[in-house]
């Protein structure tokens, strides 16, 4: 991780094809962020005093006035237009085209690559960015921003629910829109909360094999990784719970865990439910003899923000569709 020291925005601190090899090196890089971080960030101090670090706990100084911002990262998009600043978007990155609620002139950048020239022109007051955008070569893309004295804030890819929370509420301290950031989680709170007493009913718990990339490179997850507490919620198992973060799985691996429901959210293939249940050697699975194969939204499972609770209340209803 590079450390960059700057005026305006000063740094104290150290979802490809398939998407889930760029996961599974984003999974080293994070550790240096963790809850503690994020807390601070995103703190109960009051909606006007601005926080003085970002989730990746760096130093930074962001304007009393937002009127123009840059986001990095569909996830952090989506927030922003939640809490209803779509209007001061002025760039967003590749991901993020076709977001609703984004003004429909904002410049589109590459995250790992951007044309920073284009970028400052825009003048935005404050840009948020994945931390994945530093993994791209040996120097930080946005460092020309933080010389020209404009705030740069890292959000690392949240690996549990309470991390969405907190980056949540990050910006939307940072934007003064504090309140609407409450309304948010408290929303996340209750949905949440329907989910987690409908799975306590729950006596037999069924084992599910969840597949963020599809074959030939099949890719998946265990523990410490939002989506394995979202399996947990709704009352069932992960067949990689032992496992930790992203992971390669190997066919015959995936074979022999034998779940009983298969859940996919790959949508670069045209249909990974079909494509699931046509794998040679994948035919005498429980799930696939009984059908019991789900597509879940990409978006709402890949991305780290409220919309989190759409992909819970589907992965709950494919998996216990009689308590759902």
């Amino acid at each position: 991780m590079i450390i960059l020291s700057f005026s305006a925005c000063l740094k104290s601190a150290d979802k490809t094809n398939n998407g889930a090899e760029q996961n599974s090196r984003l999974e080293q890089s994070e550790k240096v962020s963790g809850a503690e971080l994020r807390k601070e960030a995103s703190s109960d101090a009051q909606e006007e005093e601005l926080p003085t670090k970002d989730p990746q706990g760096n130093d930074i100084k962001i304007p009393e006035n937002i009127n123009a911002i840059a986001a990095m990262a569909p996830a952090i998009v989506e927030i922003l237009v939640e809490l209803g600043l779509g209007d001061k978007i002025v760039a967003i990155e590749l991901a993020s085209v076709g977001i609703e609620g984004v003004r429909e002139d904002a410049m589109v950048f590459d995250m790992m690559a951007p044309d920073v020239e284009k970028l400052i022109s825009l003048k935005p007051d404050i840009l948020f960015a994945s931390t994945i955008s530093q993994l791209g070569g040996s120097e930080d893309p946005f460092k020309p921003l933080q010389d020209v004295g404009i705030c740069v804030a890292y959000i690392p890819t949240s690996n549990t629910i309470e991390d969405i929370k907190n980056d949540i509420m990050f910006i939307a301290k940072a934007t003064k829109t504090a309140d609407k950031g409450r309304m948010l989680i408290d929303n996340m709170e209750k949905e949440i909360e329907k989910i987690s007493n409908i799975a306590k009913t729950i006596t037999e718990k069924k084992k599910v094999y969840f597949e963020i990339a599809a074959a030939p490179t099949i890719y998946s997850f265990g523990k410490g990784v939002f989506l394995n507490e979202m399996i947990e919620l709704v009352g069932a198992e992960n067949v990689f719970a032992d496992q930790t973060g992203w992971m390669s799985v190997a066919p015959e691996v995936a074979v022999a865990t034998d779940p009983d429901v298969i859940l996919t959210n790959v949508n670069y293939i045209e249909d990974p439910v079909a494509e699931i249940k046509s794998r040679d050697g994948w035919q005498d699975m429980k799930a696939i003899k009984n059908g019991a194969v789900y597509y879940i939204d990409n978006m709402a499972s890949s991305l780290p923000n409220y919309n989190i609770i759409k992909a819970l209340w589907q992965i709950a209803k494919a998996v216990y569709p009689d308590k759902y």
